[in-house]
């Protein structure tokens, strides 16, 4: 029972940082912003902070980190005889059932981000490299080169969806309409593209 009392005084330490740490990079730049700023407005120490973000920017990305990592594992991970695009959407699902808990946060961030074109960098070329990851999983499954253009469409289509579902149309009917187009597109692409 200690142990999880722990654990959710841990949790609420990391979210309170976070928070302050978005907050600040937003009203003040993320280059003009401290650690010791950020440890101030959490009312923390710069170690606690270090403790759980050894760099300013790992504090920065820690929710692209989070985001991009889970999308990566479940289509990595995904069980036996699970299509990519089932992974997709089960994905897309558990984000969305899970949105409410992280609203504010993610809210925080995107304001962030919006401010800093650095960060901005940063989070598309993370998610660049996971849509490229992407397409040599559904190559792999198609039995296809996943340099081909045909994998490279799907899953820059598969990224399109996830920025506008996450991002713009948080709703189970969003999440319907996405994988339909995405079905139907591959279902468009020319005989023997995904061969």
């Amino acid at each position: 029972m200690a142990e999880g009392v722990r654990e959710r005084g841990k949790a609420r330490r990391r979210e309170a940082i976070l928070r302050a740490a978005y907050k600040l990079f937003e009203e003040r730049g993320f280059d003009a912003t401290t650690v010791a700023d950020v440890a101030e407005a959490a009312e923390v120490s710069p170690r606690t902070v270090t403790l759980y973000f050894p760099t300013k920017l790992d504090l920065a990305t820690s929710r692209l980190e989070e985001f991009t990592g889970q999308l990566s594992r479940a289509l990595a991970e995904r069980d036996e005889g699970l299509s990519t695009l089932g992974a997709l959407e089960a994905w897309l699902r558990q984000h969305l059932a899970e949105s409410d808990e992280t609203a504010e946060l993610d809210m925080l961030w995107d304001r962030m981000i919006d401010r800093n074109p650095q960060l901005r960098a940063i989070a598309n070329s993370r998610f660049t490299q996971v849509i490229q990851n992407g397409a040599r999983i559904f190559a792999a499954e198609r039995g296809a080169d996943p340099d081909s253009f045909a994998p490279r469409m799907v899953a820059a289509a598969s990224a399109a969806v996830v920025a506008e579902v996450c991002l713009n149309h948080p709703m189970q009917e969003s999440i319907d309409s996405a994988i339909a187009f995405l079905v139907g597109g591959i279902a468009a692409l020319p005989a023997g593209s995904l061969d």
